[in-house]
């Protein structure tokens, strides 16, 4: 390796993909211009997102630590923007360290924006204790000059989760779906859902700051709350299938727990160059 360079992993939870920086002590320039050019996928490596692994302690611009978590998902958008959640995300940061001999244990605690997430590993399949989920007010999203009733559900982040009969494969999600800005002023994560049917739903997702995303984790969570609570439910277990993949997630009376594969793709380093002119 040379001198300057700067080590990264690509990994990908049901095909929501990620960059991942190992930079636990903090050290790292990340700043919107790189976190953009990383994600982009003609100019830089490709991605939906980059997970930057860094310990909480050394995290200068976060959350107060909490004593016994050790490390934080410094978590960004492709577009730059700083996050405060991501279930894939949580997912393949989990991966990554156990690949790089990090793993606190099977189950640990893990820092994010959003709060302290519980993850466990075993074998391909990662589980997030995501935390009970806040359903907010009613609100709609509008496709094509179509309005589609939803529900706010908070998992961390904020979502717009709409049940639907028609034929969400149908849906333009090239552009950002409409929605109140009253409800949401920050901007909004809007999933599409079938009813629940055979304990499962079928679901995509339009992320703030990204565009359609092949899977979201916090999106698969809340679109399982709205579709539990459509059904006449507040708790179960449901199937979701994305784009990218099949997920799971358990609804209890007090929590939320996401669970899918979390996979580790490539392992390189970006040149001093590239890093200084991504700036």
């Amino acid at each position: 390796m040379r001198s300057g360079e700067v080590h990264f992993s690509k990994g990908h939870g049901t095909e929501n993909d990620f960059v991942l920086l190992p930079d636990p002590d903090g050290v790292l320039d990340l700043t919107p211009g790189r976190v953009a050019a990383l994600c982009d996928r003609r100019r830089g490596i490709g991605a939906d997102g980059v997970l930057r692994v860094v310990r909480w302690e050394a995290l200068r611009d976060g959350p107060e630590p909490v004593p016994g978590v050790e490390w934080f998902m410094d978590y960004r958008n492709a577009d730059g923007s700083v996050a405060e959640m991501c279930g894939n995300g949580v997912r393949v940061y989990a991966r990554y360290l156990e690949h790089a001999g990090w793993l606190p244990g099977d189950g640990f605690r893990l820092g994010t924006r959003g709060g302290v997430r519980t993850v466990r590993v075993a074998g391909d399949e990662v589980s997030v204790d995501m935390g009970a989920a806040a359903v907010g007010a009613l609100s709609t999203a509008s496709v094509d000059g179509h309005a589609f009733a939803g529900v706010a559900v908070d998992v961390g982040n904020p979502h717009l989760a709409c049940v639907t009969d028609l034929a969400i494969d149908d849906l333009d999600l090239t552009r950002p779906p409409g929605h109140d800005p009253a409800v949401f002023p920050h901007g909004v994560n809007v999933e599409f859902l079938t009813p629940l049917d055979a304990g499962g739903v079928s679901m995509r997702v339009h992320e703030r700051g990204v565009g359609e995303t092949r899977s979201c984790g916090t999106g698969t969570v809340a679109a399982v709350v709205a579709a539990l609570r459509h059904a006449g439910r507040h708790t179960g277990e449901v199937a979701v299938r994305t784009p990218g993949g099949r997920l799971r997630v358990t609804v209890t009376d007090t929590t939320t727990v996401l669970h899918g594969p979390a996979v580790l793709v490539a392992h390189g380093a970006l040149t001093p160059e590239w890093w200084a002119g991504a700036a």
